[in-house]
């Protein structure tokens, strides 16, 4: 990696402009990555290019077709990385991982939306079973989805489980059960953990679950009806009645699935983008073997698709690489968009790297009718999804704007920022730093805090060193609100701080419960109410409970509060189970430190195995089988 130094001084804009245009042309004329960073060293957009001195050389031409948001970009950047490879699909690949990393604020960052589930196969072990996952990985095992919800992936396997009788037990409770388990008693389990079935049989019904997650039903019900004529002509009439149930469990399932190709086979994905200036949705509609299994929106606030500003071609495919770096690849994907037969043919030389096979890529127009029906089911989910969040968007900015107005605030506070202090009988004191950007949470941006410097419970100590040394660091961004969650005591502290500082420009405010009477007759009935307090001001400020305002603040608090007490507890379980290691002879500082690391709870460790544990710590195996039998003992 090459290194571009920021230069020593910048007297103003043209200055650095200027400076950086001039830099750029060294630049090599081949295929890499760039990182634009701004004045704090920080990485405020990654891209990729084919010829890193033509793509970046764009940035600074001073030609009017650069759109609104490239324009904010170069004001902001201070100086440039870049990264080679070797080909522009090994651009595309360490671009997506970069992004990912640093979340850069002008890339686009699939932000609104959690890891997808899927359901996984081991397939690597002797007897398969079938869980939740929310990565895709190359092992053996086999993967199908993405669903739509945890809750559906749930219900599937208990279904598949019950119907298959495949077992539910980890591997460490498998490994030690001597006797079948309740599940067996049921008729929901064959019980392989203690030899009932061999691995045969069972690899026999764990084929008939992975043909019905690949969409071919009409072979497991097939497969099922011989079985059940098999053990009817034995005069196995319970293991027939079994196949029969089966059988009319899958049927009522298939009756419920919305089928759009009733010959298809593969694995098909469409995604369509919908918007306007207020942002794009982007959907995803998931096709497996010809049926529906579900769709996913992803909001993004800073595309509008209607611009001529704004090339899909650019962030379409910013898209794709993004979202499919995480997520399952399948055999096609179809797009309501033309991206021309160069890119889309780089794009499944990206995908064919990610998966080892290949992949179709391929524009709606080029397809068959049907396709047309396809893009138009996505086309009515994304603008659903979009008049749904531009509305709730609405709502937000409406709460903040009441916000500004009743904390007298210069400006609508897009970023706010709160504080609580978490103590357990004057122990392990921490803070929480919690984050909101335009109303919603910015995980990202959270950050926990060790109080450093305060023995024993002191709540305005805390507040002062955790506030000290978060606006000791100029060079972070600065709220537009910032919020302490306690009563006067801590705003003075927050105030102190600021004063101390010579920070001038944050408004802070800070938010505590109050029990008051309510308004039946009995007094002995009260209720708690929320009172905001704001410096220079001796009387408190209300929100009314249902309002958006007070929604966002309230939650914003309780956020804090969830994140302190979580980390809280977690140095607390960290400490005892720290304590309770140190009762293992022969376990040094070092590999307590990676057991510390690798594991959450005692219990963790006691339910592995020992080859387990040589695994996962580098453990030799004769250490491994002390520690167990050690910590089994205690």
């Amino acid at each position: 990696m090459e290194v571009m130094s920021p230069p020593k001084s910048l007297n103003n804009n043209d200055h650095k402009f200027t400076e950086l245009k001039e830099k750029v042309k060294d630049f090599p004329i081949q295929s890499g990555v760039y990182l634009m960073k701004n004045r704090s060293e920080k990485i405020i957009y990654v891209g990729k290019a084919k010829n890193l001195r033509n793509r970046v050389r764009s940035y600074f031409t001073e030609s009017k077709d650069l759109s609104t948001k490239t324009k904010y970009l170069v004001q902001n950047i201070f100086s440039i990385e870049f990264i080679l490879t070797h080909t522009e699909v090994e651009a595309f690949l360490l671009e997506a991982s970069l992004i990912k990393k640093h979340r850069p604020r002008y890339n686009i960052r699939l932000r609104d939306d959690k890891s997808y589930p899927y359901i996984k196969m081991s397939m690597g072990d002797t007897f398969p079973r079938l869980y939740l996952s929310r990565k895709v990985k190359q092992d053996e095992s086999i993967y199908f989805g993405p669903y739509t919800s945890g809750a559906a992936v749930f219900g599937t396997i208990r279904f598949l489980n019950r119907v298959f009788k495949i077992r539910d037990c980890t591997d460490a409770v498998m490994k030690l059960r001597t006797r079948p388990c309740l599940s067996y008693q049921i008729g929901r389990c064959s019980a392989p953990c203690v030899s009932l079935i061999d691995s045969s049989r069972y690899r026999n019904e764990i084929e008939n679950a992975r043909l019905f997650l690949k969409g071919q039903n009409e072979k497991v019900l097939t497969k099922l009806t011989q079985q059940m004529l098999f053990a009817a002509d034995q005069e196995q009439f319970e293991v027939a009645a079994k196949h029969r149930d089966a059988i009319k469990d899958i049927q009522a399932v298939l009756e419920r699935q919305a089928v759009v190709s009733a010959n298809a086979s593969n694995d098909q994905d469409v995604i369509v983008y919908y918007g306007d200036e207020r942002g794009c949705a982007v959907g995803t509609l998931h096709i497996r073997a010809g049926r529906v299994i579900g769709h996913r929106h992803h909001f993004l606030p800073q595309i509008d698709p209607t611009s001529l500003e704004e090339d899909p071609r650019e962030w379409l495919v910013d898209y794709m690489n993004q979202y499919y770096a995480d997520n399952f690849i399948p055999d096609e994907v179809l797009l309501n968009t033309d991206l021309g037969l160069e890119i889309f043919k780089l794009v499944e030389s990206v995908l064919k790297e990610r998966t080892g096979r290949s992949i179709l890529v391929r524009y709606a127009g080029q397809g068959q009718s049907s396709d047309l029906d396809l893009i138009l089911m996505a086309l009515k989910n994304a603008e659903v999804h979009f008049q749904k969040h531009v509305s709730k968007s609405e709502e937000k900015r409406n709460g903040l704007l009441e916000i500004q107005e009743k904390f007298s605030l210069p400006k609508i506070p897009q970023r706010i920022e709160c504080y609580d202090i978490s103590t357990f009988q004057g122990k392990e004191n921490v803070a929480s730093q919690v984050v909101f950007i335009d109303g919603v949470s910015s995980r990202e941006d959270y950050r926990r805090y060790k109080i450093k410097t305060v023995i024993g419970t002191d709540d305005f100590a805390s507040m002062y060193e955790v506030l000290k040394r978060r606006f000791s660091n100029k060079d972070l961004i600065f709220p537009d609100l910032l919020l302490i969650d306690g009563g006067k005591g801590q705003l003075s502290q927050a105030i102190r701080v600021l004063n101390e500082l010579e920070i001038h420009n944050v408004p802070v405010v800070s938010l505590a419960k109050a029990r008051t009477d309510s308004d039946f007759e009995s007094k002995e009935v009260q209720r708690t109410e929320e009172r905001f307090f704001i410096p220079g001001q001796q009387n408190y400020i209300k929100f009314r409970s249902q309002s958006e305002a007070f929604r966002i603040l309230v939650s914003i608090r309780d956020e804090a509060h969830r994140f302190a007490i979580s980390y809280h507890r977690k140095l607390r379980e960290s400490t005892a189970m720290a304590s309770e290691l140190d009762s293992i002879l022969g376990l040094g500082d070092k590999r307590k430190k990676v057991l510390l690391t690798e594991f959450t709870s005692v219990d963790q460790i006691r339910s592995l195995t020992a080859e387990e544990i040589c695994q996962r710590c580098g453990f030799d195996l004769s250490l491994a089988e002390r520690l167990l039998l050690q910590l089994n003992s205690n």
